[in-house]
């Protein structure tokens, strides 16, 4: 007998090819069933069309991407991706009550739609999340009149919602976290307005601040006379009777939107103090005129001993060199010495 005229010897029937659709098809039964048996099936499947069949590459690759679909829908069609579903029907009733008890329940019912939650003040994406927990479809808009895109949802707040209980939907009118919410939904946002404090007491000012809704905590501030450092904000607290308004910005009227720059500039004087006005301009003046290095006295006297010249000098203004005297315009001895702020200052000897 000729062997090369010899029949072929018949297939094993698990490596045919209808073994191998066969183990395919399972997959997807028994993924309706349950996910995981499903899965490893998928792996069987895979491992099969490699090694069984005498498929060429293209068909066993082929073979390989339908189990993993035939997978998926397989448990799409069963339920078994539907993590909503499957918590609801293993959550148990609280109290140990039965499933039947509950439906029972007029509380429990589930014609009465449950209504849905106040996220009112909340970030925009933390309110979505809840609402999504709870089974709402979230949408959310500008709820001020300009219609702008949210793009970054943590950075907007939510001003008013409205919810749809019977379709389980949900919709958010939300702004900026740093903008005010509007009085209704679509209105302009209520920025505040900046008041007129020049001429005021820091205190005052405050205080104007703050009933025309702006924070003093944005605030800063500067000096207007160029001997005088600025104060902190502790600092003109402290002496708030005594710093006062020269100029503002912005001028009165406007408004004082999240990016606006809001600043006080200060003079400070009291009743004991030669100038207790505010300078002409920022930056142009000295609180003590004796400390501008172009400032002459007139007053000046010359003493009769040591051949030392005895200037009339103004108490508390900046002084060099240490230890140098003087007078004030009524007569009284002044030393230069440190001050409280450590600079040379006149202060009676």
């Amino acid at each position: 007998m000729n062997p090369y005229n010899a029949p072929a010897l018949p297939r094993t029937w698990w490596r045919t090819t209808p073994a191998a659709l066969g183990v395919l098809a399972l997959v997807a039964l028994l993924s309706a069933f349950s996910f995981a048996l499903g899965f490893l099936v998928m792996i069987a499947a895979m491992v099969a069309v490699w090694v069984l069949p005498p498929w060429r590459w293209f068909a066993r690759l082929g073979a390989t991407f339908g189990a993993l679909v035939l997978l998926v829908v397989g448990a799409g069609l069963g339920g078994q991706l539907d993590e909503s579903g499957t918590g609801e029907s293993d959550a148990k009733p609280a109290g140990g009550a039965s499933a039947e008890a509950v439906s029972a329940s007029p509380t429990a019912s589930p014609s009465k739609p449950v209504e849905a939650a106040d996220y009112v003040g909340q970030p925009l994406d933390e309110a979505e999340k809840q609402a999504r927990s709870a089974g709402y479809t979230a949408g959310h808009h500008d709820a001020a009149d300009e219609d702008r895109s949210i793009l970054l949802k943590s950075a907007w707040t939510v001003c008013f919602q409205k919810a749809d209980t019977a379709a389980k939907t949900i919709d958010f009118a939300a702004v900026r976290s740093a903008e005010p919410c509007p009085e209704k939904d679509g209105d302009p946002l209520p920025w505040p307005r900046m008041p007129d404090v020049v001429g005021a007491t820091y205190n005052t000012a405050v205080g104007d601040l703050e009933q025309a809704g702006i924070d003093p905590d944005r605030v800063t501030l500067d000096d207007v006379y160029l001997d005088v450092d600025t104060p902190s904000a502790e600092e003109a607290t402290e002496d708030g009777d005594e710093w006062r308004v020269c100029f503002q910005s912005p001028d009165e009227g406007t408004k004082v939107t999240s990016a606006t720059t809001v600043r006080l500039d200060l003079g400070k004087w009291s009743d004991v103090d030669l100038v207790q006005r505010c300078p002409s301009a920022k930056d142009t003046a000295y609180k003590i005129p004796a400390n501008d290095p172009d400032y002459n006295n007139d007053d000046e006297d010359s003493s009769t001993g040591g051949g030392n010249s005895v200037r009339t000098v103004h108490p508390g203004s900046y002084c060099s060199p240490a230890g140098a005297t003087g007078v004030t315009s009524a007569g009284t001895p002044m030393i230069c010495g440190p001050g409280s702020d450590g600079r040379n200052r006149w202060r009676r000897g």
